[in-house]
Order: structure tokens, then sequence, then C-alpha cells
């Protein structure tokens, strides 16, 4: 598994984590500290700010879980892979995909997360 891997996957567990102390530790491995977390329901800088973005959608939707659903396609400091988010009972909660930057560090600086499939074109 690569470094890159490991940073998304420590990045996806955040969001599934539903202790902040243990979230915030995944965060400080996968999360630059000057980060920007944008998606059509957030827009979030820093990572505290994340932090507190995570735990009010763990509060909406308890035991939630999230997980990459595709290899992680990297290329000149830009990353992006697919999610599923599968709800306490284990039902398809929602598709989507992240594109991320990456920090010097190799820590994740920006992330762009879509809902679902890409609109049909019409």
């Amino acid at each position: 598994m690569s470094m890159t891997e490991e940073i998304v996957d420590a990045y996806m567990a955040a969001w599934t984590e539903p202790d902040e102390t243990a979230r915030r530790r995944l965060l400080e491995r996968a999360w630059s500290d000057d980060g920007r977390y944008v998606d059509p329901m957030a827009d979030v800088s820093g990572r505290a700010a994340l932090v507190a973005q995570i735990t009010a959608f763990h509060l909406q939707m308890p035991g939630v879980r999230l997980s990459r659903t595709s290899a992680v396609d990297e290329h000149h400091g830009r990353v992006r892979f697919t999610w599923a988010m599968h709800t306490a009972d284990g039902a398809l909660g929602m598709e989507g995909v992240d594109f991320c930057e990456l920090a010097a560090d190799g820590r994740l600086h920006a992330v762009t997360g879509f809902f679902g499939a890409p609109p049909v074109r019409g």
C-alpha cells in the first residue's frame, strides 16, 4: 500500500470514527493543518473545523460508515477516489467521489467531494 493510500484510508476512517479524540488523531496523520474541505453541503478550513464538521455529521447520522470503493488514482499531487456511505443498518445511503490536492508532506490539503454519479447530459 502506498503512502497516499494510507493517508486516504486514515482520512476515510476519520469520517467513520465515532470518538472525537480518535478522529482527531486520524486527521493529524491524514490532513494538513490548514486543509480545506468542500462538498455540496459544507465548506470548512482547518483541521479543527473538519473535526467539528464530522462531529455534526455523526450527530445527524449516528452509526454511519464510509469506505473507499476504488483504488486511489494519483498524479502531480492530485488524488481521486470513490466512496460509499452505509447507514447504521448497513443500507447504502450514498456514493460519491473525492478530488484532492496533497500538501508537500503528502497529507491531504484540499478535498472536494461530490455526491452521487455525475449528472446525465441533457
